[in-house]
């Protein structure tokens, strides 16, 4: 495990795999820069997880391989809650005590990874200070995926509307990040990801705008609009829509109230899987304040309670019970979300932030392991006020259908963690976006005016579209938005008088003509919106107009040609057949190129080396 304070080295001893303890990251791999084999001994300013300070916290390794599979001390001794799901989402499972550990037995530890370079081993132990300039991201020794194996949401790209027959799109807000940086593992591996891995808006808000911010927190959201012409489509413009959210301060922060779900289940023993996703909740850990409670749960073959609700004044005590656990068995996945919902429950508090994390590979293969069902689940405790946030790892069985899943439904963000550096983009520089939320149930309305749009389309957004009606319904759920967070959107739309995708109607009624409409007004913007804890919805709303056009994209905002860049980048990644043949690989870098700005995380620089890899990247089916 690494943390934010500095590191010491020292000689790496291996033992024989037969005497390593079980549960307890190896280091070996990581090389110095003299080349030499060392293993990192992280120092927190809470103390060191060492073994000895663990033993006397009740957590012991050694404890743990001579006891693995049956209580072992330092677990907590109190009753299990009293939790009955509803039968009609997930039968009643046989929850074990708190104390209980789990069941199936553990199959003797991997053998160490082979080392990697030493400049990752650098980035490795560079973890003191803000964040760094991304190098690129950490990244473990590369296997091809098995993509057959993977599981994603099949949705077939937004079609062209006819505004004289549907004016008014719909959708529900998106700030999951976990297709970008699933993408970029891809290309890592030099092979294009499969056309449902690509969620062309997942794409676009993995990055910062810098919209303007709002100034009142009763007034959440500042839209920003802009239109430009479309890079790849002759005739059309693009309209992008941003929304940003209010940023909260600490002081105004709510409590915490988490419960770490982390699957230990046989397929998370990898190291880019369970090693990495104690790591990630260490940097978490970093993060939280006396007042902020944290549980853990794990399951593989069963469920047990690792770590009863401890608060953020006893850090070492978290990341000894994170150093316990071992990968072994297959995956109880259900049961160890109703237990892990049942702790939150037994503790959850109204003015504080309750929410379980889990951190899996999605790979549910034992009890209740049907999509739909624990959807239904999840948006049962989600009315209850407990949201779930869903961060995957791992390839070759990732189930990203799963997680999109329980991550829309439960109220909570989708993240893919794909190395170090995206875990400390996602649990330190946007902890706050992540775990403090702002709204809920955000809604996009758009109503386009025929007399001067005669098409649009929807770019992404495809598992987020909702129906006109739902848009005034406050029981129709939709996305979550986080302190500080923002939401980008892009339309491509066809001027009145530019050439149309279908031909005009012989007897079909006609655009009404322009004075129809208020001068120059090409779209009226809505946006619903709930404050956490309320069930009646706010609105704002503007119209979009000819001066938020610019004559070019090179003299659109730089916001907007950046988000176009990497909105043709999703595009051509899906094959879309709207994007012309003419606009290739290259048109995209030389655009993205105008609208990097300042960079000083260096994002913006690496999704320039995606784009050129994606050019020399061979296709997912090929061999």
């Amino acid at each position: 495990m690494l943390g934010s304070e500095s590191m010491t080295t020292r000689p790496l001893t291996l033992r024989p795999p037969s005497l390593r303890p079980l549960g307890v990251v190896a280091l070996a791999g990581l090389t110095a820069l003299a080349g030499q084999p060392t293993t990192a001994q992280p120092r927190y300013a809470d103390g060191t997880p060492s073994p000895a300070a663990c033993e006397a916290l009740g957590f012991s390794p050694a404890r743990q391989r001579e006891n693995y599979g049956r209580p072992l001390a330092g677990y907590v001794q109190r009753p299990a809650p009293t939790y009955a799901p509803s039968p009609a989402v997930i039968p009643p499972l046989p929850l074990p005590p708190v104390e209980r550990r789990i069941q199936e037995p553990a199959p003797p530890p991997p053998a160490p990874p082979p080392p990697p370079s030493a400049k990752s081993s650098v980035s490795e132990l560079v973890v003191s200070g803000s964040r760094q300039a991304v190098q690129p991201s950490i990244r473990y020794p590369s296997q091809r995926p098995v993509q057959d194996t993977e599981r994603y949401p099949s949705a077939q790209a937004n079609p062209i509307h006819q505004t004289a027959q549907e004016p008014v799109s719909t959708f529900s807000t998106d700030v999951d990040t976990a297709a970008y940086t699933n993408v970029r593992r891809f290309l890592h591996d030099g092979v294009r990801p499969p056309t449902d891995a690509v969620r062309v808006e997942e794409l676009v808000n993995y990055f910062d705008y810098g919209y303007a911010r709002p100034v009142d927190r009763a007034t959440p959201f500042r839209a920003y609009v802009a239109l430009a012409p479309s890079p790849w489509s002759r005739q059309r413009q693009i309209l992008h829509i941003g929304l940003q959210g209010y940023g909260v301060g600490r002081a105004e922060q709510p409590p915490l109230n988490l419960v770490f779900l982390i699957d230990t289940s046989g397929s998370m023993s990898p190291e880019d899987r369970l090693p990495l996703a104690r790591k990630s909740l260490n940097l978490l850990i970093d993060q939280l304040r006396p007042q902020d409670r944290v549980a853990m749960v794990a399951y593989a073959g069963s469920a047990g309670a690792v770590l009863a609700p401890t608060d953020g004044r006893q850090k070492l005590k978290m990341r000894c019970a994170l150093e316990a656990l071992g990968a072994g068995g297959s995956t109880a996945g259900g049961q160890g979300l109703a237990l892990a919902y049942a702790l939150a429950r037994e503790n959850f508090d109204p003015k504080a932030v309750n929410r379980v994390i889990l951190l899996t590979d999605g790979d549910f293969n034992v009890g209740v392991s049907d999509p739909s069902k624990l959807k239904d689940f999840v948006t049962d405790k989600r009315k209850g006020g407990v949201y779930l946030s869903v961060y995957g790892f791992g390839r070759g069985n990732y189930n990203d259908t799963m997680m999109q899943a329980l991550a829309q439904n439960g109220n909570g963000t989708a993240a893919y963690i794909d190395g170090l550096q995206e875990a400390r983009k996602l649990f330190r520089e946007d902890f706050v976006k992540s775990l403090f939320p702002i709204a809920d149930d955000v809604k996009v309305q758009v109503e386009f005016n025929p007399a001067l749009v005669s098409e649009y389309r929807l770019i992404g957004y495809e598992t987020r579209m909702l129906a006109r009606e739902d848009f005034n319904n406050d029981q129709v759920d939709a996305g979550e938005v986080g302190a500080g967070a923002s939401v980008t959107a892009l339309y491509e739309i066809t001027p009145v008088g530019a050439a149309a995708s279908v031909d005009p109607l012989r007897y079909g009624r006609r655009a009404p003509p322009a004075a129809s409409a208020p001068a120059g007004e090409l779209a009226y913007l809505k946006i619903r919106y709930k404050l956490p804890g309320q069930g009646q919805s706010h609105l704002i709303s503007r119209p979009i107009t000819r001066a938020d056009a610019a004559p070019s994209l090179s003299a659109a905002p730089e916001p907007t040609r950046w988000a176009v860049a990497v909105a043709g980048f999703g595009q051509k990644l899906r094959r879309d057949p709207r994007v012309a043949d003419g606009f290739g690989w290259n048109d995209i870098v030389q655009l993205a190129q105008t609208g990097r700005g300042a960079d000083p995380f260096g994002e913006r620089a690496e999704f320039v080396q995606l784009v050129r890899a994606a050019q020399d990247a061979r296709g997912a089916n090929e061999d």
